[in-house]
């Protein structure tokens, strides 16, 4: 083993305890009241990118800030890495089903519990000891790096965008490395190949003025609760097909995203047992697989109307509410789609009620070249960290920011995660692998090796 990797080794233990630290600071972007709690985890990480050996500062954006750790030191010849990640968690809400406190991380199976163990505090953390890693043993790096955590992941990235924009020269990178993605199983390397993209909607039906009285005024008022019941009914057909019209319009996947699906290691039942459900179904005439990385889907994800409290109340709701997203694949337009539902809405709401869409927001899909040697030094790491080669395989959830990146920084992005099935993201008991924050952060150190011998 070389001495980068004993380095590594040695270290896991300090590495793991800090990485408890950063995971005890309960920084919540959605929550006002944690906006101490932010400042605090980005000084935090801006103290530790320091003491790994990079100049960080903390950028202030219209939000949360950014921190951004660099190193320039392998010169002009050298391609640039830009690593993202983000230092905001999510709500630990409902706290009732944690296991442990959410930021009191506790090992147990080989897991780490904590929120955000895994998306995304784990995840780049591995980054940030590789980096420091090879500056250790050999005092410099083979690549320039951009090291670049924000804080508002999981808020939409609002003021994202608009700090690259401002700032590209400054992060002009030959590849982008991103690590907030997942492989298909445990012991099998994975680099991800495709995100779906994201439109997300309220619509709020509005009948009489109050709540009525059920007895005294049903069956003469329209139900705001059954005509928004109506409209969801009319999203799909019987086959879980959308029937919006032109939703598919654009969906066209390339035959070798299908053949490689066949590749892929798939536990079925596995995935089954995850979920908890009955059986699994969707869309008729897919796979899984296919049903999660390459259809997009339309999916209610809130609903509430009337009265929900113990025991009956009866009454005839004066509103009714439903949130909709719509997953999106490669080629679909976000703003297109959009149009699309908005305009099939319209077409079938019922008489006698008021009916209101709202747009919240939404992001384009992504589907990686893989190609050239940023693809080839991952495929090489990661088989020197985990044993095997990488299998390709797609991702049924969104990143709004990767085709963003691409697309200011005119450098093609790595997806090379280490989250699990069943890690519980978003989820109480969020959890992340030992042993994958480890093998991550050899993975981690061997890429950087492998794209600074690339150019030799």
């Amino acid at each position: 083993m070389s001495e980068l990797h004993s380095y590594i080794d040695e270290n896991l233990p300090r590495f793991r305890e800090e990485l408890f630290e950063f995971l005890r600071i309960p920084s919540v972007s959605a929550r006002s009241e944690h906006h101490d709690d932010m400042r605090r985890c980005a000084e935090w990480l801006a103290d530790k990118m320091r003491a790994a050996g990079l100049e960080a500062t903390i950028e202030e954006t219209g939000g949360h800030p950014v921190v951004l750790g660099e190193w320039r030191g392998a010169g002009e010849a050298a391609p640039t890495i830009l690593i993202y990640g983000h230092y905001d968690v999510q709500p630990p809400e409902p706290l009732e089903l944690w296991s442990s406190p959410p930021f009191e991380p506790e090992v147990r199976d080989g897991k780490i519990y904590a929120r955000g163990s895994v998306d995304d505090k784990g995840q780049l953390y591995l980054h940030l000891k590789a980096i420091e890693a090879h500056l250790a043993v050999h005092g410099k790096l083979p690549v320039n790096i951009v090291l670049l955590i924000e804080g508002e992941e999981e808020v939409g990235s609002e003021n994202l965008m608009p700090f690259l924009e401002a700032n590209k020269e400054r992060l002009a990178a030959d590849a982008i490395v991103i690590s907030d993605t997942g492989m298909v199983g445990p012991g099998i390397p994975t680099i991800g190949t495709s995100l779906r993209g994201l439109v997300y909607f309220e619509i709020e039906v509005e009948g009489p003025a109050q709540d009525l009285h059920s007895g005294a005024y049903g069956g003469a008022v329209i139900n705001p609760a059954t005509a928004l019941a109506k409209i969801i009914a009319r999203l799909h057909d019987d086959d879980w097909h959308a029937q919006i019209p032109g939703f598919y319009d654009a969906v066209d996947t390339p035959a070798e995203v299908l053949e490689g699906i066949e590749r892929v290691p798939f536990d079925e039942a596995a995935f089954l047992a995850e979920t908890g459900a009955v059986a699994l179904g969707g869309e008729a005439g897919y796979s899984t697989l296919e049903r999660l990385w390459t259809r997009p889907t339309v999916e209610i994800n809130g609903m509430i109307s009337g009265y929900t409290g113990e025991g009956a109340k009866t009454v005839l709701p004066s509103t009714a509410l439903a949130k909709v997203s719509c997953r999106l694949v490669p080629d679909q337009d976000p703003e297109v789609i959009r149009e699309l539902f908005e305009a099939y809405i319209e077409e079938v709401k019922p008489e006698g009620v008021r009916v209101e869409v709202r747009y919240l927001h939404g992001g384009q899909a992504w589907r990686a070249r893989v190609e050239g040697d940023l693809y080839r030094a991952a495929e090489r790491a990661l088989e020197q960290a985990f044993g095997k080669p990488p299998v390709y395989a797609g991702e049924g959830g969104s990143i709004p920011i990767v085709p963003g990146f691409e697309e200011v920084l005119e450098a093609p992005a790595l997806l090379m995660g280490f989250g699990l099935p069943g890690q519980n993201a978003h989820a109480p008991d969020e959890w992340m692998s030992v042993e994958n924050f480890e093998k991550g952060t050899h993975a981690s150190a061997a890429l950087l090796s492998e794209l600074g011998s690339s150019r030799e």
